[in-house]
């Protein structure tokens, strides 16, 4: 990772975030139509090839971003919908992942149902 990802890590986080956030919400509006459903459960973005140590783990450390020490990869919540079902959350996180390997990350959606 080069010093700007570095210097940006806020931004870039903000900007998947958001890019999840869109991605759930019209899911949740187009399938769904607005109603929380089963199946319940979980989804996130697993960021792999970062170690705790380096500079760029401590900057996602200082931003917040989880270090799952089972997996050895960080843990980020590409949305912030507050629904239960899973499939809303996990388009959150496929788009969520694609803005951060835009930028170079090597991460991936996950889900798991409840």
């Amino acid at each position: 990772m080069n010093n700007h990802i570095l210097e940006n890590i806020q931004k870039i986080l903000d900007e998947a975030r958001s890019a999840g956030n869109a991605a759930a919400s019209e899911y949740f509006i187009k399938e769904l139509n607005s109603k929380d459903a089963y199946p319940c459960g979980f989804a996130w973005v697993e960021i792999h090839g970062v170690k705790g140590n380096t500079k760029l783990g401590k900057y996602l450390k200082l931003v917040g971003v989880r270090h799952n020490d089972y997996n050895r990869c960080f843990e980020f919540h590409g949305t912030d919908m507050m629904v239960q079902n899973m499939d809303v959350k996990y388009e959150g996180a496929k788009a969520a992942s694609a803005v951060l390997r835009k930028y170079g990350f090597n991460a991936y959606a996950m889900e798991r149902i409840d």
